[in-house]
């Protein structure tokens, strides 16, 4: 569960997804890399090509400062973190799988709502922009790939996506070991008080 909380921090080391935007101008893709905390690319300049990019069809800019969720996802993954600690503190089995549970869940949020803002920059497009293709969507892949007019979208976890993914498998996993250990201690108690009952009705019976 240590292990699980230390897995859930890379968060802040490595970012958690990547969109890549792949065309003949664009040869080697254009990589934008969203972090738990922040957005960027593989090199400085990556944001500010995709929202030139961006312009030209309508898209809103990608402006990290006005995206409120990579404001507070750090508190909530901090939180997660200080809950699994307690959680081995404490160390009950109930407490790993509820995690693991919460983890879900709030996984689950994140996904939809990461949905919600692809859809929101691939839809809501700008009346004034050069570039107007009637019915067409803009909107990258959740997951997976997608052809957008001449590019070929990519969006995929990254490194810190698949650290919080295992945070998860660790948390299932303490929660398994803990409940063969407790199902031992149950049957060792068990075996023993038997023990103990035998023994004292010989005596009586000597």
């Amino acid at each position: 569960m240590i292990l699980a909380a230390g897995a859930l921090m890379m968060l802040f080391v490595f970012p958690m997804w990547r969109i890549t935007l792949i065309a003949p101008q664009y040869p080697d893709g254009v990589h934008m890399h969203i972090w738990i905390n922040k957005i960027g690319g593989d090199s400085p300049g990556t944001l500010q090509n995709i929202n030139i990019l961006n312009h030209y069809v309508g898209m809103k800019f990608i402006e990290p400062d006005a995206i409120p969720e990579l404001k507070y996802f750090p508190i909530i993954v901090i939180a997660m973190a200080v809950l699994a600690l307690l959680a081995a503190a404490v160390n009950k089995k109930q407490l790993y799988l509820a995690w693991a549970m919460l983890f879900f869940v709030l996984a689950a949020a994140g996904i939809y709502d990461f949905y919600l803002w692809e859809y929101d920059y691939g839809h809501n497009l700008s009346s004034n922009a050069p570039i107007k293709i009637p019915g067409a969507s803009f909107q990258p892949p959740l997951l997976g790939t997608k052809k957008i007019i001449n590019f070929t979208a990519k969006s995929f976890p990254h490194t810190g996506g698949y650290f919080a993914g295992f945070s998860a498998i660790l948390a299932l996993a303490a929660w398994w070991i803990r409940s063969k250990m407790s199902k031992n201690e149950t049957q060792q108690a068990f075996s023993g008080s038997g023990s103990g009952a035998k023994r004292g009705f010989l005596h009586s019976v000597a």
